[in-house]
């Protein structure tokens, strides 16, 4: 199972940064969505534990993060293979929620994305940049942080209002 890092679109467009790094790398896209099993984004808040949240695009379809992956040898002669989502400041869906978010690709340029011989890093760079299109959130359970809870339940949302008057009696 490769390991996951998060990239910040800004590292990668330090002059040099993203043809040195994306092109030696392979580029990947991860799936998104409320059919995926997609972990929530945590949202700030005052309560002792963070509050998850579901976002969709669109109607709730499919879209895809923008990603890097590489396999290399470590000096124990161990194979690694590593993954990372590239991040971008968030759009006015999110920004009340987190200081960053992942690079959602439009869907046309999946197939340039993922093809090796897409060497333009200025197109590239044009992509990595905060979700545009009609976005919407909501809260789901808490219950989404224990991974022994896998199921669509993880993802209906939840009234955020009964869940503040229930920990007033926890």
């Amino acid at each position: 199972m490769p390991s996951l890092r998060i990239v910040r679109a800004h590292d990668l467009s330090v002059p040099g940064n993203l043809s040195r790094v994306s092109w030696k790398l392979s580029r990947t896209v991860l799936r998104g969505g409320t059919n995926s099993n997609v972990g929530p984004l945590l949202g700030k808040g005052a309560r002792k534990s963070k509050q998850p949240y579901c976002f969709e695009v669109g109607d709730g379809e499919m879209f895809a993060f923008a990603g890097l992956w590489d396999r290399w040898i470590d000096p124990h002669g161990k194979t690694i293979q590593s993954c990372t989502i590239i991040t971008t400041i968030p759009n006015s869906h999110l920004a009340d929620i987190h200081d960053r978010m992942p690079v959602i690709l439009p869907s046309g340029a999946y197939a340039s994305w993922l093809n090796p011989a897409m060497r333009n890093s200025r197109t590239a760079l044009g992509w990595l940049v905060p979700y545009a299109g009609a976005m919407r959130r909501y809260a789901v359970s808490t219950r989404i942080n224990q991974v022994q809870n896998d199921d669509e339940d993880c993802s209906k949302p939840v009234n955020l209002e009964s869940i503040s008057q229930a920990q007033l009696f926890t």
